[in-house]
């Protein structure tokens, strides 16, 4: 996609996301958004240009790590349920409950019984989110595996990205067809009316982020409540008072001047 296009477009969908967030903290309005897909499917990078302009007190980023041995001990939702969003906050989630229908089945971390267990519970659960008035919008990243390649070796020859190509994403890369699979099922198990997947092509990164913005727009039923422009006062006078000498502060050296 041209550079030129996606950077007009990505200002002018970031700013219907700030009115997007203006209109979610005055009425009350909980959404939660999961993001979910193959490894350097694009989800991480979504998920920055969403959040980039926005004000980080009532929206927050969820990438939780590996369970501990007590949380592992809890029941399945419980370490998400703590996450969710109260009156007037957005939650996206990078990576989610999806972890037991994904990575941890394809990989062994769990038993098929607990599977099994996570495929007829999880839609129960999320339908008791949304009658709970949480508004959830679940987008399933779809990358080839050439596609994928090309972004793994990248982060090998990237060493400020580097960090994002974990020995578990190597491992993964040997189990596609399983991945595919366990991806199939889940959709045919959890794909339900009150939540739908929404797939999301990501070969061009540009276009869907592009795309999944202006889809979650699309599904927020928002109204422009931005303040009105203000303007600023002229400031009070100091009177006498003087501030202490420089030379008594510690400076950051201006290693660029």
């Amino acid at each position: 996609m041209d550079s030129n296009l996606y950077g007009k477009e990505l200002v002018r969908l970031q700013v219907e996301l700030v009115k997007m967030q203006y209109w979610i903290k005055h009425t009350g309005y909980r959404l939660v958004i999961l993001f979910e897909g193959r490894d350097a499917a694009g989800k991480g990078g979504t998920i920055k240009r969403i959040t980039e302009t926005l004000n980080p007190r009532g929206c927050r980023v969820v990438a939780l790590g590996t369970p501990s041995d007590q949380q592992k001990s809890q029941w399945y939702f419980q370490r998400y349920v703590e996450h969710l969003p109260s009156a007037g906050e957005m939650v996206l989630f990078d990576r989610s409950w999806y972890n037991r229908a994904g990575v941890e089945r394809v990989m062994n971390f769990c038993s098929p019984a607990q599977v099994e267990e996570f495929l007829q519970s999880c839609p129960e659960f999320e339908r008791m989110l949304v009658r709970s008035g949480i508004s959830l919008i679940k987008y399933w990243f779809s990358v080839s595996d050439g596609e994928q390649e090309v972004r793994f070796l990248s982060r090998l020859k990237d060493p400020a990205r580097r960090w994002k190509l974990s020995p578990m994403d190597l491992e993964s890369r040997d189990r596609w067809v399983e991945f595919s699979q366990a991806k199939d099922e889940m959709f045919a198990r959890t794909n339900i009316p009150e939540a739908p997947w929404f797939t999301v092509e990501a070969d061009d990164k540009r276009r869907a982020r592009l795309n999944c913005i202006r889809h979650i727009l699309s599904k927020v039923p928002y109204e422009d409540m931005t303040p009105e422009q203000i303007e600023l006062p002229p400031r009070k006078a100091v009177g006498d008072y003087r501030r202490p000498p420089l030379n008594g502060q510690f400076f950051v050296p201006d290693s660029y001047g």
